[in-house]
């Protein structure tokens, strides 16, 4: 249940998140910043051989439940007037993922209070480079989903009512491909105009 302290305690950590953004790989504070909360709530670490993102559980034995959240930022630059603007130049939380992170550690701190009541363990997946495609495969490479029967991934959906919660099984929102096209050819040549003579 969504109590007042929990949601200012979130709210904080958005904040704080939003005005110190990271980009792809280099997620260094944002990752110490995740695992210091983890660890004032007293929820286990797991070894994570990766530079940023982090990983950690909750419960014991099997199942194994993942749920998953981006953590890094865009390169685009916040113009507003927020009290908790970017205030790093040329980058900004502008598609949420700041609050996927801080909504992740509220449920992380709810599902703390019931450890006791889990039949399981729910693994925590804080994901750096969402954006750029990397950081999914890398933390896949590294392990993290190795005994999991399954796993959700959540992401902000504007247009939905607050309150609402829409799920599906499989691929949802997924992102766009990117890819380069180098076109060889040569230009048509020229042609003269042709003379035309007008009889005087």
């Amino acid at each position: 249940m969504m109590t007042t302290t929990l949601a200012a305690w979130m709210t904080t950590l958005r904040h704080q998140l939003h005005a110190h953004p990271e980009l792809a790989l280099q997620k260094v504070a944002t990752t110490a910043l995740i695992k210091q909360t983890l660890t004032e709530l007293n929820i286990r670490l797991v070894d994570y051989p990766g530079e940023t993102g982090v990983v950690a559980e909750i419960g014991h034995g099997a199942p194994i439940i993942a749920l998953r959240a981006d953590i890094d930022a865009l390169p685009i630059q916040e113009d507003n007037e927020l009290s908790f603007r970017s205030t790093i130049p040329g980058r900004m939380h502008a598609c949420g993922h700041d609050f996927h992170t801080a909504a992740l550690l509220g449920g992380a701190r709810l599902l703390k209070v019931h450890e006791a009541d889990l039949n399981g363990t729910v693994r925590l997946i804080f994901q750096p480079a969402e954006e750029g495609h990397r950081g999914a495969k890398m933390m896949i490479d590294n392990g993290v989903l190795a005994g999991v029967r399954a796993i959700a991934g959540f992401h902000n959906m504007p247009n939905l009512p607050v309150g609402t919660l829409a799920m599906k099984s499989g691929p949802l929102m997924a992102s766009n491909d990117n890819f380069d096209v180098t076109i060889l050819g040569q230009a048509p040549m020229q042609r003269c105009p042709k003379q035309v003579m007008i009889p005087s």
